[in-house]
């Protein structure tokens, strides 16, 4: 059940509200709820409640909780070379690079590793600054890229705007977002063409998520990203694919950039790379990339690059996910659970748009059926109180489903090893938590 009030917090609880900052959050409002143990595609709180984890945490647990090869990994690691320097390596570091080269699209071949998905961006923005020699780079606004400096200054969701004035030289472009946008996806394209045209060869890259996550689950047509690639080398700059959250079978594909079939310059990784047992990130290159730094100073580095334990998980992560199938297993799943997501849609007028493709699927509201009127809006997320789309979360949550929501939609993102008995049981809580938007619809 989700806490009502600082009264009923248990004492761990109200130990981390007094000396933990939550995330993202107006302090006053945060009530931490202590999770005492994790199994499978479920998690137990204090009070001994059991959530299905529909949205894999933060959009992360890929492997779910029980990877035992994973935690066997993590241990050995510690037991044997708990860290070293990064000016030194060890086996899980080596064969991690090789085993991401080899499971990335196309070239990609050279990694430079990190402890998060923010972290992999500031190694991307800087990579191509340095190889390019150029210094804007050209984002969108429905788009999260992370949280430090120029990860933050890149990202369009409204959580940047305390941050501002960011990083000099980022440039926002709309988005393939033809249900709320004034652009058609493909007519946004043109739009970027032209910006980077009147920028006047001055832009390093081209940043996007393949597939947007947290700012609801955008899927572009198939003939987006090709020809965004094209825009992007025809004005002299690279393309840089964030698959931080869309990344190692989410999609049903191992990237969202293979949906597309597209190879990009540079791309960011994360989350499902330990399938978030270790904190991890990564920004792999392709070769011509690699070789610019070869005689030309790759100013960028830090204490926990390559940590050990952290690349062990990350291999068995990989291993884990090639071993089971996982990937081909979450594109047969995905099925499923989307046309699971379309019984609803058509069952709850309160539904605007379901989308996504494998384990990776938003839930649209709006408040007036057939038209887009959000309950949520980009405002509400850095305001205080909740909204709709929060109180059906919260309904979710009270019954058993623990589902993220962001904005303006509902985030569907369970663990790869999910079944579709599970699926159901999820689905069942979320068709009666979806009567909360029904009735609070206007008209």
């Amino acid at each position: 059940m989700s806490h009502q009030s600082e009264s009923e917090l248990n004492a761990i609880e109200r130990l981390d509200k007094e000396y933990v900052f939550g995330t993202w959050s107006y302090q006053s409002e945060v009530q931490p709820t202590q999770i005492t143990d994790a199994d499978g595609v479920r998690f137990t709180d204090a009070d001994g409640n059991e959530f299905i984890d529909f949205s894999g945490q933060l959009m992360c647990s890929n492997l779910g909780h029980s990877a035992s090869k994973v935690k066997d990994a993590i241990n050995e690691q510690t037991e044997k070379v708990p860290y070293v320097a990064p000016n030194y390596t060890t086996e899980a570091r080596a064969k991690l690079g090789e085993k991401l080269a080899e499971v990335t699209p196309g070239n990609l071949s050279k990694t430079f590793f990190s402890t998060s998905g923010t972290e992999a961006v500031e190694a991307a923005i800087k990579i191509a600054k340095f190889y390019t020699g150029k210094e804007k780079i050209v984002s969108r606004y429905r788009s999260y890229h992370g949280a430090t400096y120029g990860s933050i200054s890149v990202t369009g969701d409204p959580r940047r705007l305390a941050s501002e004035p960011g990083m000099p030289g980022a440039i926002k472009a709309p988005d393939p977002y033809a249900y709320g946008s004034t652009l058609d996806p493909m007519e946004s394209l043109e739009y970027i063409d032209e910006m980077l045209m009147l920028e006047g060869d001055s832009v390093a890259a081209v940043l996007v998520e393949p597939i947007v996550g947290s700012n609801g689950i955008l899927v572009p047509p198939e003939e987006y990203l090709p020809r965004l690639k094209e825009i992007a080398h025809d004005h002299g700059a690279l393309l840089i694919c964030d698959e931080v959250m869309a990344g190692f079978g989410r999609t049903g594909e191992w990237f969202g950039s293979d949906v597309f079939g597209v190879t990009p310059d540079i791309m960011t990784m994360a989350k499902g790379l330990s399938g978030a047992y270790q904190p991890l990130g990564a920004t792999i290159v392709t070769p011509e990339i690699a070789e610019h730094f070869e005689e030309n100073m790759l100013t960028h580095g830090h204490t926990y690059a390559g940590h050990p334990v952290a690349c062990a998980a990350g291999l068995a992560a990989i291993e884990t996910y090639q071993e089971e199938n996982l990937i081909e297993r979450a594109a047969e799943t995905g099925e499923y659970l989307g046309a699971r997501l379309e019984e609803l849609a058509a069952a709850h007028p309160s539904v605007g748009d379901t989308r996504g493709v494998g384990l990776f699927h938003g839930i649209e509201l709006t408040k007036r059926e057939g038209e887009r009127a959000p309950f949520g809006t980009r405002e509400d997320k850095v305001s205080k109180g909740s909204t709709v789309v929060d109180e059906v979360a919260a309904e979710a949550y009270d019954h058993g489903t623990y589902v993220a929501n962001m904005i303006n939609t509902l985030i569907v993102a369970p663990p790869l090893t999910i079944t579709e008995a599970e699926i159901d049981e999820a689905v069942e809580t979320l068709d009666a938590a979806l009567k909360v938007s029904d009735a609070a619809m206007e008209g």
